[in-house]
C-alpha cells in the first residue's frame, strides 16, 4: 500500500510538473508571437501563432494567424486553414465565417465576402453570447457596420436583449453620433446604474469628437429627453456631468439645484460641484453652491463643510482677484471671525485660522491680531506636529512681514526641528534660507539652498535650485553685490505683500543695470506684482518678453507656464494657453509643471482639436485606438 502511494504522488508530480512546464512554453511563445505580430513581422508570427492556437484553441490567436496570412498575400493557406477549421465543428461558429469573409475581401473577391459575412449572421445561436461573439469579430476586422447589423438582429431575435451600449460603441465607429446619443440614452432609461460607463464611454467619444458635432447634439437630444420623460432622473444627471465636462459651472449648478428640488438628494452632488469650481477658480460659482447648501439649514449634513469652504472660497477669490479692496478685506475679516465662532477653533478648522491670521496682517496691517488667532489655533489639543507646525509657519511669516526677520528664524528652526520626517519640514526649511536671502545673507542662503536640491519634494527642489542659481549666478558679479542685494529686497516686499513698493525697486534696480543678468528674473518679478494687481495683459506682456527673449534661461518654463495659466483663466483666450501648454511639453519636458500642463493640455483639446497633423478618417481612427472601452 505505501508503495502505490509513493507511485500515486511521483505519478502526481511529473503530471504537474509537465502541465507546468506546458504552460511555460506556452506563455513564452505566445508572448513572441505576438511580439512579431506587432512588429508586423507576420512570417514569423504565423507558424508561432497556429502552434499557441493549437495548444491553447484561443480564438483571438486564430484570428490573429488568419490576419497574418492575409498581411503575406497567402490566401489559399488562410481559406484552407478555415475550412479545415469549419469542418471540424459540430456546430457552426459564425466568427469563422466571418474569418473566411474576410479572406475573399482582401481578394476583392466582394460579392463572396459579403455572402459569406450574411451567412456568418444567419448561423448565430439565439443566445446573447453568440451575437456578441460574432459582433466583436466584425470589429475586429474593422467591419461596423455589419456588427451593428449583428447587434440589431440580436435584439430582433432576443426581445429580452436591448444590446444597447454595444449598438453605441458601433454607432460611434460609424461615426453616428445620433444614434449612438440614443442607445446610451435608452441604457440611462433602463437602469440609472448605467449611468458611470455610459458618462465614460461618452467621455471618450467626445474625445473622438473632431468637428465639436457631438456637444451640440449631445445637449440637444438630452434636453430633448428631459422634456418628453421628465421622471427619468439618469437623464439630468447625465446634462450635469457634461456642464462639468465642459466646466460650465453655471449651468451645471442650475441643473443640481432644479435637480435638488424634485429629490432632496443631491447635497452631495452640488458640494462637489462647489469644490471643482474653486479648483477651477470659478470663486463666484463655489460660493453660490455653498451658499444653497446652507440655506437648507443647520440639519442639512453639509451645512458645516459648506459654511467653511464658503470663507474658504472668499478667502481664495480675495487674495487672487480683490487684494487691495481694504473694505472688502474687513467684510471678510468679520466672515472670518464668525465662522470661527460658529464652528470653533479645533483640528477641522485648522485651515480657516491661517488663512484669518494671514488675511490679518498681510492685506488689514493687524499683525497683532494675527499672532492673537494663531496662538488660540496652537492651543487646540493634541495637535500633529504637523498642524501645530503650518500654525508657527504663519506666525514666522508674519514676522517677516513685520520686519522681525530674527524672531522668525527662531520659530522656522522650531518647525525645522519638529518636522524632520515630513515634507513640511523642508518647505520651512527653504523659507528659512529665503529669509537668509532676503537679509542679504547670499553665501549662508546658498548653502541651505544646495541642500534642498536634492528634496523629496519636487517643487521644494525647484524653487531651492532656482534661488542658488540665481544667487551663485549673480554673487559674483559686482564686487559691491549691489544689484543682488536690491533685487532681494524687492522679493522680501513682494513677500510682505507690499507690490508698490517692490516694483519701485525693480524699476530703479532695471534701470540702474540695463544689462545684467538679473533681466530675465525682473521682468518675472515684475509681472508676479502685475498678477497681483490683476493687471493680466501686462503681466503677459512680461512673461512673453521671457518666453522669446530668454527661452533658454532658468525661468523660461516658470514663464511659460505662468503665461498658459493666465491665457487660460484671466484673458479668457483658453485656445492660445492650449497651444502654450503644449509648448511646455515639448520645449520643457523635465519642469515640474509637465505634468499639470499635460493634464490641462487635454482637458482644452476636447473643446479645441488641434489642427490636423493627419487626414480626419486618420486622426478619428487613432482616436479610437486610445479610446477606453
Amino acid at each position: 500500500m505505501r508503495q502505490f502511494i509513493i507511485l500515486l504522488l511521483l505519478i502526481t508530480g511529473l503530471n504537474t510538473g509537465f502541465a507546468q512546464q506546458q504552460r511555460s512554453e506556452v506563455q513564452t511563445k505566445s508572448s513572441l508571437a505576438i511580439r512579431y505580430y506587432n512588429a508586423k513581422d507576420f512570417e514569423k508570427a504565423a507558424p508561432l501563432l497556429k502552434e499557441v492556437y493549437e495548444l491553447t484553441r484561443n480564438s483571438t490567436y486564430f484570428r490573429y494567424y488568419i490576419n497574418s496570412l492575409i498581411s503575406l498575400n497567402e490566401f489559399a493557406e488562410a481559406e484552407s486553414e478555415l475550412q479545415r477549421e469549419i469542418k471540424k465543428q459540430k456546430t457552426p461558429r459564425p466568427e469563422y465565417y466571418v474569418h473566411l469573409g474576410q479572406v475573399y475581401k482582401s481578394q476583392n473577391r466582394n460579392e463572396e465576402a459579403l455572402l459569406m459575412f450574411q451567412d456568418a449572421i444567419s448561423k448565430i445561436p439565439a443566445n446573447r453570447g453568440a451575437y456578441l461573439t460574432t459582433a466583436n469579430s466584425f470589429l475586429g476586422w474593422g467591419e461596423y457596420g455589419l456588427a451593428r447589423d449583428t447587434y440589431l438582429k440580436g435584439r430582433a431575435t432576443l426581445p429580452e436583449e436591448s444590446f444597447n451600449y454595444e449598438l453605441a460603441r458601433s454607432h460611434l465607429y460609424l461615426r453616428d453620433y445620433t444614434n449612438m446619443m440614443e442607445e446610451y440614452l435608452n441604457l440611462l432609461r433602463e437602469d440609472e446604474k448605467h449611468l458611470a460607463r455610459v458618462q465614460s464611454s461618452l467621455s471618450s467619444a467626445m474625445r473622438l469628437d473632431i468637428d465639436d458635432g457631438l456637444r451640440d447634439q449631445f445637449r440637444g437630444q438630452v434636453l430633448k429627453r428631459i422634456q418628453a420623460e421628465p421622471r427619468i432622473i439618469g437623464y439630468n444627471r447625465l446634462l450635469i456631468w457634461f456642464f462639468l465636462q465642459e466646466k460650465k459651472f453655471s449651468s451645471a449648478l442650475r441643473q443640481s439645484v432644479a435637480l435638488d428640488k424634485r429629490t432632496g438628494a443631491e447635497d452631495g452632488q452640488i458640494a462637489q460641484l462647489g469644490d471643482m469650481a474653486l479648483r477651477n477658480k470659478e470663486y463666484a460659482q463655489a460660493q453660490k453652491a455653498y451658499e444653497y447648501l446652507m440655506d437648507k439649514g443647520e440639519e442639512t449634513p453639509y451645512f458645516s463643510q459648506a459654511y467653511a469652504r464658503n470663507i474658504h472660497a472668499k478667502y481664495m477669490e480675495y487674495t487672487n482677484e480683490g487684494g487691495g479692496n481694504l473694505e472688502q478685506g474687513q467684510a471678510l475679516a468679520t466672515d472670518f471671525e464668525n465662522g470661527l465662532l460658529y464652528l470653533s477653533i479645533g483640528p477641522a478648522t485648522l485651515n480657516l485660522v491661517r488663512e484669518y491670521a494671514h488675511l490679518l496682517a498681510f492685506y488689514l496691517d493687524d499683525t497683532e491680531k494675527a499672532i492673537t488667532v494663531l496662538e488660540k489655533g496652537e492651543k487646540v489639543p493634541q495637535l500633529k506636529p504637523e498642524e501645530l507646525g503650518l500654525l508657527k509657519t504663519e506666525m514666522a511669516d508674519i514676522y517677516v512681514y513685520a520686519d522681525d526677520p530674527w524672531e522668525a528664524m527662531l520659530i522656522y528652526s522650531q518647525v525645522i526641528e519638529a518636522n524632520k520626517k515630513n515634507s513640511l519640514g523642508d518647505e520651512v526649511k527653504l523659507k528659512k534660507a529665503k529669509l537668509g536671502y532676503y537679509m542679504g545673507n547670499f553665501s549662508w542662503a546658498k548653502a541651505q539652498l544646495d541642500v534642498l536640491k536634492a528634496s523629496t519634494s519636487k517643487l521644494t527642489a525647484n524653487d531651492a535650485m532656482e534661488l542658488s542659481m540665481l544667487i551663485g549666478n549673480n554673487l559674483n558679479l559686482d564686487t559691491t553685490a549691489v544689484p543682488l542685494t536690491m533685487f532681494a529686497k524687492a522679493d522680501l516686499r513682494f513677500f510682505q505683500n507690499k507690490s508698490d513698493e517692490a516694483m519701485t525697486i525693480l524699476d530703479g534696480l532695471a534701470e540702474l543695470y540695463p544689462y545684467h543678468s538679473l533681466v530675465d528674473n525682473i521682468l518675472f518679478r515684475k509681472a508676479k506684482i502685475e498678477i497681483d494687481n490683476q493687471n493680466y495683459a501686462m503681466a503677459a506682456e512680461y512673461l512673453q518678453t521671457i518666453v522669446t527673449d530668454f527661452s533658454y534661461d532658468l525661468l523660461g518654463d516658470d514663464a511659460l507656464y505662468l503665461l498658459a495659466e493666465i491665457y487660460n483663466y484671466h484673458l479668457g483666450q483658453e485656445e492660445k494657453a492650449k497651444e502654450l501648454y503644449k509648448q511646455m511639453l515639448t520645449s520643457y519636458p523635465g519642469s515640474v509643471f509637465t505634468e499639470e500642463s499635460r493634464e490641462k493640455y487635454r482637458e482644452l483639446r476636447k473643446v479645441y482639436p488641434d489642427k490636423e497633423p493627419e487626414n480626419k478618417e486618420g486622426l478619428f481612427m487613432r482616436a479610437i485606438e486610445e479610446a477606453e472601452f
